[in-house]
């Protein structure tokens, strides 16, 4: 009881810190560049284009380089991370495994499908709408295929929803392998440039087809919260308490896997995201879904902006993907959670 006070005074700090490194972060990443704009003047840029300073003057083409070229792409980085993190909150709360996150549901073998068909059909050059939608649908078909093939008299046991995303994602990515045996060169130089985790030349148009579905989705995951708390206790408790589990998991995986294919089909395949940031946060605030989901999106948010920056920094003509970056940092962490679950048991 003694440490009550303290934890939750911790809690209630965290999201308002965590909200302001954020705000930080998107300023910085969005200042430097190959053309370096003062940090400022950066954010007095953003500020006026949203519609608090006014009659404020800037250096020719400054405006323009970061409200128009920059700018978009950093808030996609910040919208996927938040989406991937807050699904990989719900997985490894839903199965009570830190090891969870949204590559379960085969969401990303699903829009690598979508993405290389695009490319094979010769869509992507006509619009740049083709690659996320196909994408899109992809993701989403893969996880109702798993829902489907999982779901057994009303329920989805866990291990069948595991296996079952398993053998979907082995099949698509063969699938995938198949497809790209019908492409060209640089079709395939734009598949694995996107399957890296692609954020470079991200527009306003690729903010307004993820903003939407992602925010809406973390709202209504919020709502669930409690009833994701109740199912870190166990059925049993989940029953004492009249909550139909079963059709609570239903709709948090379905809203899990619309927040997963809207990120993956603007960014590519940017794995670890979910997995490393929930565990983090975990360990920062305790297992409350209530202050969890909403300090893990910022806490993706954070990450994968920063990620986007050490990849733009790092010298290389054809550029680096932020998918690249992560699975560096996410590979080792993932290793060592490993060997922490193996010697103190699964459970979160």
């Amino acid at each position: 009881m003694g440490n009550k006070p303290k934890h939750n005074s911790t809690k209630k700090i965290v999201l308002p810190v965590m909200l302001g490194v954020l705000a930080l972060v998107l300023v910085l990443a969005t200042a430097i560049g190959a053309v370096y704009v003062p940090f400022g003047e950066t954010a007095r840029i953003i500020l006026k284009n949203i519609g608090i300073l006014k009659n404020t003057a800037f250096h020719e083409g400054h405006e323009e380089i970061i409200f128009y070229v920059r700018f978009p792409g950093v808030l996609v980085a910040a919208l996927v991370g938040a989406g991937l993190a807050t699904s990989g909150t719900v997985m490894q709360g839903m199965f009570r495994n830190p090891m969870a996150d949204p590559g379960i549901l085969g969401v990303s073998s699903g829009a690598g499908l979508g993405a290389v068909i695009a490319i094979a059909l010769g869509l992507n050059s006509k619009s740049i709408f083709f690659l996320p939608v196909f994408a899109a649908i992809g993701a989403l078909a893969a996880s109702y295929t798993v829902f489907r093939l999982s779901k057994r008299g009303g329920k989805i046991p866990v291990l069948t929803l595991v296996l079952s995303g398993i053998a979907v994602s082995m099949f698509l990515g063969a699938m995938t392998s198949i497809a790209l045996t019908t492409i060209h060169g640089d079709q395939i130089k734009e598949y694995l440039f996107w399957t890296t985790g692609g954020l470079t030349a991200r527009r306003w148009e690729h903010v307004a087809m993820a903003v939407i579905p992602i925010i809406a989705c973390i709202a209504m995951i919020l709502a669930y919260s409690r009833d994701l708390n109740i199912l870190l206790l166990g059925e049993e408790e989940a029953q004492a308490v009249g909550l139909n589990s079963t059709k609570t998991r239903k709709i948090l995986l379905v809203l899990t896997s619309i927040t997963t294919a809207a990120a993956v089909s603007v960014s590519g395949n940017i794995s670890f995201v979910g997995l490393i940031v929930p565990h983090i946060m975990r360990l920062i605030v305790g297992p409350d879904h209530r202050i969890l989901i909403p300090v893990s999106a910022v806490g993706g948010s954070i990450f994968l902006v920063v990620c986007d920056l050490i990849a733009r920094v790092i010298p290389n003509p054809r550029g680096i993907g932020v998918g690249i970056i992560t699975s560096l940092i996410g590979a080792p962490y993932f290793l060592f959670l490993l060997v922490r679950t193996r010697k103190g048991g699964d459970a979160i």
